[in-house]
């Protein structure tokens, strides 16, 4: 299932793209968003969804962080700005309703985890979807500029 989850997350990627991502975060979302920052971090959510298939036996509960990076991306990230925004359309709510969800959900309920399990996951979805926002908001702060002089 997990697999499965990375083709999902690709397609997601493309749509995103494909619909100019960037100008709907930097307008709906606020964020200062360049395509390289598009770019860098999908491919290494690409990554990390290999690598959690990978691992997924040893370290089931780090691996299910990745489709709950899924569900909350799909829900905090598309579906939830698409309704307080009154519809405007986000890019990626296509594969997030179609895609992260069902997927997400049926990847979770398949592993069957217990509560503690379910816990982390949702703990490392959530670190994985705030790692780079916060980036791109904190490279917006003096301290990080690296072109100013000290």
């Amino acid at each position: 299932m997990l697999w499965l989850c990375v083709a999902a997350y690709g397609a997601h990627v493309l749509e995103e793209f494909v619909f100019d991502w960037r100008s709907w975060s930097q307008q709906v979302l606020h964020l200062p968003t360049r395509w390289e920052d598009f770019y860098i971090t999908n491919c290494l959510v690409i990554v990390v969804a290999i690598v959690a298939a990978m691992i997924a036996p040893e370290y089931p509960a780090v691996a299910l962080g990745f489709p709950a990076l899924m569900l909350i991306n799909g829900t905090l990230m598309h579906i939830l700005p698409f309704v307080l925004k009154r519809g405007r359309f986000s890019p990626g709510l296509i594969t997030s309703v179609t895609m992260f969800l069902p997927l997400g959900t049926c990847t979770m309920m398949a592993a069957q985890p217990d509560a503690r399990l379910l816990v982390t996951a949702f703990a490392v979805g959530a670190a994985l979807l705030a790692t780079p926002i916060s980036f791109i908001v904190l490279r917006e702060k003096p301290y990080f500029d690296q072109t100013r002089a000290y």
